[in-house]
């Protein structure tokens, strides 16, 4: 008897913490759609199509050296404010899109610092949510995240995003380009049983890094495919809706599973 009881017990504690995390029932079919490195075409033919079918976003923005002043390469900030005023979530990929690992806690706070003076000084929100930079990452830069107030941060790892077991600085993601459309819809598929889809994407087309381009043909069927099975396909910032991050915060951060793309 008293093995069953204590079987109960340790029952309603963890269903009572997963409850915690949770503020209602994760939907079927739900994907969060990402943009890293503020190419040009962000602005020029995502932004546009992704308000044709309704869909919301986040675009984690930097400016990328050498070239992100050269406007035929990289979104300006008049043009990322004008991503925020349509609706979409404007967030931090540290300035000069940084290796972070190898910097002091004073060096990476700069970097965000950098992003989050700009986005005050243009009437953009201040981003509470954090990209890698080339996935990289370690157990320092979670604490500074962590002293920073950060809520969310996307890593890579090509899975699925559980919100009760995955913390939420290591939120995996796949990352798409012209040439893994299978893998892309595959892992669609995933976005079930309370477990998230999230995509990163770069330039739709990229110039400069052509290795992570997704051609804008592909993308827009990446788009009608979502509307016409009926997706819920939201930015980063709208996982609050279904998950109470001051609890999820708590979760584990376990850094031995997939979290390169």
């Amino acid at each position: 008897m008293k093995p069953f009881l204590s079987l109960i017990v340790t029952y309603l504690i963890v269903f009572n913490s997963f409850a915690q995390i949770l503020k209602g029932p994760i939907p079927e079919k739900l994907v969060v759609l990402t943009f890293d490195d503020a190419p040009a075409s962000q602005y020029d033919i995502v932004a546009p199509l992704l308000q044709e079918y309704g869909f919301g976003a986040t675009f984690f923005v930097c400016e990328f050296p050498p070239n992100y002043q050269d406007s035929s390469l990289y979104m300006n900030w008049r043009q990322i404010r004008v991503l925020n005023d349509m609706g979409f979530e404007v967030a931090n990929h540290t300035r000069s899109h940084a290796k972070i690992t190898r910097l002091s806690q004073t060096e990476f706070n700069a970097e965000l610092e950098y992003i989050e003076r700009k986005c005050d000084s243009l009437g953009i929100p201040t981003p509470r949510n954090f990209a890698y930079p080339g996935y990289g990452l370690n157990g320092d830069i979670l604490e500074y995240l962590k002293e920073k107030n950060y809520q969310m941060a996307r890593a890579g790892g090509s899975r699925a995003y559980d919100p009760l077991s995955d913390h939420p600085y290591l939120i995996p993601s796949w990352a798409t380009n012209e040439n893994n459309k299978a893998e892309i819809m595959k892992a669609l598929k995933e976005a079930r049983d309370g477990k998230i889809v999230v995509l990163t994407l770069h330039g739709v087309p990229d110039i400069e890094h052509p290795w992570v381009n997704t051609p804008p043909k592909l993308f827009k069927a990446y788009l009608q495919y979502l509307a016409e099975h009926k997706y819920t396909v939201i930015s980063m910032r709208e996982l609050e809706k279904y998950i109470d991050f001051e609890e999820a915060l708590r979760l584990e951060q376990d850094l031995s599973k997939p979290l390169k793309n």
